[in-house]
């Protein structure tokens, strides 16, 4: 039996050595190329994938954002995140949004062709390094409301521009930051917007 992949990653000179390496496996077949996470759920529920596997940053939505669009729209699609950004955060979001496996895009092409046939099989796939930093990194210290203050400081915008970005006062905004700086053990607002990153908390 033939296993239909979706293929969702914004770098095409990666997304085009990904589908070469897995078309080469007997077993398994890229039915459906995508460059953003807004393509994902059109893209699977034209060209009925059974593995989607997905990087977690592109544009439009995040490849976390898309698993959980495309867990809701078509519930028995099984989904691998296959990422550079190898961060404990991002492996306990993506798992939480519905993923099925979390691997890096280093994994050896026989692994990955393996990782994919065992999501397939019903089976949960996680890199064990990326699994033990995440135990050891825990959750996310930051409130929903702290994570969305500071995901929408990310490209350095004023507090004023954050407050009218997400509809709060300044002093509501300022009252986050501070309290985002103060649990990721920051000295300003842009070193925990870099702690939040690098834990993949953002």
């Amino acid at each position: 039996m033939t296993i239909r992949l979706l293929l969702a990653d914004d770098q095409a000179l990666v997304r085009g050595a990904l589908a070469a390496l897995l078309d080469l496996e007997p077993d398994l077949e890229v039915v459906a190329e995508v460059g953003s996470g807004d393509e994902v759920v059109p893209a699977a529920t034209r060209d009925a994938p059974d593995v989607a596997l997905l990087d977690v940053e592109m544009p439009g939505l995040d490849g976390i954002e898309a698993t959980r669009a495309v867990k809701r729209a078509l519930p028995g699609l099984r989904v691998l995140i296959v990422t550079t950004f190898g961060r404990p955060g991002y492996l306990r979001r993506a798992l939480q949004a519905g993923a099925d496996g979390f691997v890096v895009k280093d994994t050896p092409a026989r692994e990955l062709a393996e990782a994919v046939r065992r999501v397939h099989a019903g089976l949960r796939v996680v890199d064990p390094m990326l699994a033990a930093d995440s135990l050891v990194a825990g959750e996310s210290p930051l409130t929903s409301r702290e994570t969305e203050v500071l995901r929408a400081s990310q490209d350095g915008a004023s507090v004023a521009t954050v407050a009218g970005r997400l509809f709060l006062s300044p002093g509501t905004v300022r009252n986050h930051l501070s309290a985002a700086i103060g649990k990721t053990g920051s000295a300003n607002r842009a070193e925990a917007v870099r702690v939040a990153e690098e834990n993949g908390w953002l």
